[in-house]
């Protein structure tokens, strides 16, 4: 990617022990939902605490994609930006919405939501779109 480009990026929240499945459901959902089509995913991005997770790292490696990991500073420092409030995301992580944060501090400064979170079943996805700047 160059700089100055426009990216897409799926922000993931789950809760352990969900399968690549559940993740892939709530991203083809979410890329449905917005109109757009797997290969303008550019990057997925989760919580630090979670991009470890088999699940997600799965799902990335299968699609060719880099798991961006998001420190709670940079949650917390998106979460003014968000669509929704989720009193789960408030008491586990502080911030409105994982999967909004997530995708908004991964997708840069500037970035926007494309909508509100996805929920599939124990996994949501938000997409933001943003500028590569570095």
């Amino acid at each position: 990617m160059d700089l100055g480009e426009t990216v897409i990026v799926a922000g993931i929240g789950f809760r352990k022990r969900i399968s690549a499945f559940q993740i892939e459901s709530a991203i083809v959902a979410a890329l449905h939902s917005a109109l757009l089509t797997d290969a303008q995913l550019a990057r997925i991005a989760t919580p630090a605490g979670k991009a470890t997770e088999r699940a997600i790292r799965d799902v990335a490696a299968a699609r060719g994609l880099p798991v961006i990991c998001i420190t709670q500073c940079a949650l917390e420092a998106a979460s003014p930006r968000t669509l929704t409030r989720s009193a789960r995301s408030l008491a586990a992580m502080n911030v409105h919405s994982v999967a909004e944060c997530a995708a908004l501090a991964a997708a840069g400064p500037n970035s926007r939501l494309l909508g509100p979170r996805i929920a599939v079943g124990p996994v949501t996805c938000a997409l933001a779109q943003g500028e590569i700047t570095a």
